[in-house]
C-alpha cells in the first residue's frame, strides 16, 4: 500500500501533516477509557466468583475479660453453627479461627501480637447448595433471636450495586470512545477536503485525462491510513507505560480489595488493536469524504 505510485504530493502536504498528532491523544484516551472498563469488569467478576453462593454470618464478641469472652463467643459460634447445619440450602458452614481472624484484620490494625490478646469477633464462612434456594431474611432473623450479637451479610446485596456501577463504567468508556471515534473521523474529514482544495487542480486534470474517482478517492485513503497508524502508534506507545504503571502499583499494595489491577487479556487485545482501528477509521472516512467532495465537483 505504501509503495504505490501516487499522482498527488499528499506527502508534501501540510494539510494533513498535523493529523498524526491529534490521532494520538485521542487514541491514548481511547485506550485509558478501554482499560479503565476492563480492569473494573475484571475486578469485580473475581469478586463475584470468590462470593458467588456464600454468606458470612458475623458473631459480635461476647462482653467480659478476653478469657471469658473468647469461651462466650464460641458458645454462641457453635449455636450458629447448629443452626445452619440443620438450614435446607446449606452446604457447609466453618467458623474461622483465631489466627486466619488475626491475618484479615492485621492489614487494617496493624500488630498481629496484640490482635492475639484482645477480644475478637467471630466468622462463619456458609457455603450455599447451588440447587436450592434459600430465605436469607428468614436466616437471619433466626440467627439474630438465637444468637445474641448474630448478624448475616449477604454479598449479593453489596455486589450486585457494584455490578450496576460497572455496567455504568462500561457505558460510559464506550461513549467516550464513540465520541472520540467522532472526532476523530471529523479531523480526517476537515483535513482531506483541505488537502483536496490545495490539489484542485491536479485532481482536474487526473479527471480529464480519464482517472476514476476511486484511483483519487485511494490515494487520499491510503495517506490518511498511513497517518492514522502513525498517530495511532504514538498514542499506544503513551498509553503502554501508563498500563504498566497502574499494574506496578497495584502489586504494591498490601492486602485489601485492590490488589490486583492488572488488565486481563481480552482488554490487552482491544488497546494494542486501536491504533489499526483508529488507521481503518481514517481510511473510511477520507474515501468517503473524497467520493463526497468529487460527486459535488462534477
Amino acid at each position: 500500500m505504501f509503495s504505490r505510485r501516487s499522482d498527488l504530493p499528499l506527502k508534501d502536504d501540510a494539510a494533513t501533516r498535523f493529523l498524526p498528532w491529534l490521532v494520538a491523544p485521542m487514541v491514548f484516551l481511547c485506550s485509558i477509557a478501554l482499560a479503565g472498563a476492563f480492569i473494573i469488569s475484571a475486578l469485580l467478576g473475581r469478586w463475584d466468583r470468590d462470593v458467588s453462593g456464600t454468606l458470612t454470618v458475623e458473631i459480635a464478641a461476647a462482653p467480659g475479660e478476653a478469657g471469658e469472652s473468647a469461651e462466650q463467643t464460641r458458645i454462641r459460634v457453635e449455636q450458629a453453627l447448629r443452626i445452619l447445619a440443620g438450614t435446607p440450602g446449606v452446604a457447609d458452614a466453618r467458623a474461622l479461627t483465631q489466627e486466619q481472624l488475626v491475618g484479615l484484620l492485621a492489614p487494617w490494625l496493624g500488630n498481629s501480637d496484640l490482635l492475639k490478646e484482645l477480644p475478637l469477633p467471630a466468622m462463619i464462612d456458609v457455603t450455599l447448595r447451588p440447587d436450592r434456594q434459600i430465605d436469607v431474611g428468614a436466616l437471619a432473623e433466626q440467627l439474630s433471636q438465637a444468637v445474641p450479637g448474630a448478624s448475616l451479610d449477604d454479598h449479593r446485596v453489596w455486589l450486585s450495586k457494584l455490578i450496576d456501577l460497572s455496567r455504568n463504567i462500561e457505558r460510559l468508556a464506550v461513549g467516550i470512545v464513540v465520541l472520540i471515534g467522532g472526532v476523530t473521523s471529523a479531523t480526517v474529514f476537515y483535513a482531506t477536503r483541505s488537502g483536496m482544495a490545495v490539489h484542485h487542480d491536479v485532481i482536474e486534470v487526473l479527471h480529464l485525462i480519464g482517472a476514476p474517482d476511486a484511483y483519487i478517492a485511494r490515494q487520499f485513503a491510503e495517506r490518511a491510513f498511513a497517518l492514522g497508524l502513525k498517530g495511532g502508534i504514538a498514542g499506544l506507545g503513551l498509553t503502554l507505560p501508563v498500563l504498566i504503571a497502574i499494574g506496578l502499583g497495584a502489586r504494591s499494595l498490601q492486602g485489601g480489595f485492590l490488589a490486583d489491577l492488572s488488565l486481563p487479556f481480552s482488554g490487552w487485545a482491544a488497546v494494542v488493536a486501536l491504533p489499526a482501528v483508529a488507521a481503518l477509521l481514517a481510511m473510511l472516512t477520507a474515501r468517503v469524504t473524497v467520493h463526497r467532495t468529487l460527486a459535488r465537483m462534477l
